[in-house]
């Protein structure tokens, strides 16, 4: 008979044979160590987006409005960072992290948005 053990503590295993773990704990904390460099990178991407959704939405009060794109350089924004772009039918692209959004205009002006139950 083959001993096995728990591929995270070493614990020696009794059950089924395609055991790998003795307890949820362990299964959760080998995938987590396996997953790490994933989930450090995704968190990170996750803040960014936070950060700029916060930045649209504390200067952008009201739904709309145009500001400098200096403004938003100086409070942080990223604009590497969007969660989806929407393509007008005259071939505008609005780019948006999560409901607040932004398109370009001229001059290094900014015109942000709030997205409207419309725009999918």
């Amino acid at each position: 008979m083959e001993n096995r053990t728990c591929n995270e503590c070493g614990t020696k295993l009794s059950g089924r044979k395609d055991q790998k773990f003795c307890s949820d704990y362990c299964r959760n904390s080998f995938n987590n160590k396996i997953n790490e460099d994933a989930n450090a990178t995704v968190r990170r991407i996750n803040a960014i987006l936070r950060k700029n959704r916060r930045i649209l939405a504390k200067l952008n009060p009201n739904g709309k409005k145009t500001v400098d794109g200096i403004t938003l350089a100086e409070e942080g924004f990223n604009f590497h960072y969007f969660t989806n772009i929407y393509h007008t039918q005259k071939g505008s692209k609005y780019f948006f992290c999560y409901d607040f959004g932004y398109i370009k205009l001229e001059n290094d002006q900014y015109m942000l948005v709030q997205k409207q139950d419309y725009v999918r």
